[in-house]
């Protein structure tokens, strides 16, 4: 456990600071919200995001209503200590109107830059697998069934192999992106979301952790 000294934080004027609530998983911006040292406090105490709703003039515990509880991951305060980003994984939409994060309207959008994750490649195969567009490898994919999506996965991951033998780092990294995509077409046509994968890995790194732990005082006995 982190001991941090919360007077070093500097609520604003009216006793307040923004905190910026992220996805531990998608790093998307849920939402912008305040809290007071009350709220904060809360939050530390309960490991759920407490706020203070600027309109209402009062506490407001995140699910306690809608059963969508923000789970924390972490807290961190910036530079000047007077904003916070609160990283959570959380049981529904972030938005009261029932979307995954506040933030969907778009401003401005580069004609050369594009936002990429694999969350973002898994939403555009899901888009695929229900509109189909012509003319679409990823519609063929999925048109051709789950025999044909394992195939190219055993054929892909045969790719890797053989360019990671021959030392070849360029090639490797370009065989592993080749079976990346089709094991996430693979996820797309089985239902499995990124955020499952997400938990599956990070449940392994609590169990890596507790044997590293025992290992550790093992040895020193």
């Amino acid at each position: 456990m982190i001991e941090f000294d919360i007077n070093k934080l500097k609520f604003d004027e009216k006793g307040l600071i923004p905190a910026v609530v992220v996805d531990s998983i998608t790093k998307k911006v849920l939402t912008v919200a305040y809290m007071n040292r009350e709220s904060l406090e809360i939050s530390l105490k309960k490991g759920l995001t407490c706020f203070f709703s600027r309109s209402r003039q009062q506490l407001w515990l995140k699910g306690e209503t809608s059963g969508n509880y923000q789970h924390i991951v972490s807290i961190t305060a910036d530079c000047d200590y007077d904003a916070l980003t609160v990283v959570v994984e959380k049981d529904g939409p972030a938005c009261h109107k029932g979307t995954d994060s506040c933030f969907t309207n778009k401003v401005y959008q580069s004609e050369k830059l594009r936002e990429y994750s694999l969350q973002v490649l898994y939403d555009l195969l899901e888009e695929r697998k229900e509109t189909l567009p012509e003319k679409s490898y990823t519609t063929y994919l999925f048109e051709s069934g789950l025999d044909k999506i394992l195939k190219k996965v055993g054929e892909e991951s045969t790719e890797v192999i053989i360019a990671a033998k021959a030392g070849d780092k360029a090639e490797t990294v370009y065989e592993i992106a080749d079976l990346a995509y089709h094991v996430m077409v693979l996820m797309a046509e089985m239902g499995i979301t990124v955020e499952d994968i997400h938990r599956q890995l990070a449940s392994r790194h609590i169990i890596d952790h507790k044997v590293k732990q025992e290992k550790m005082t093992g040895n020193s006995k």
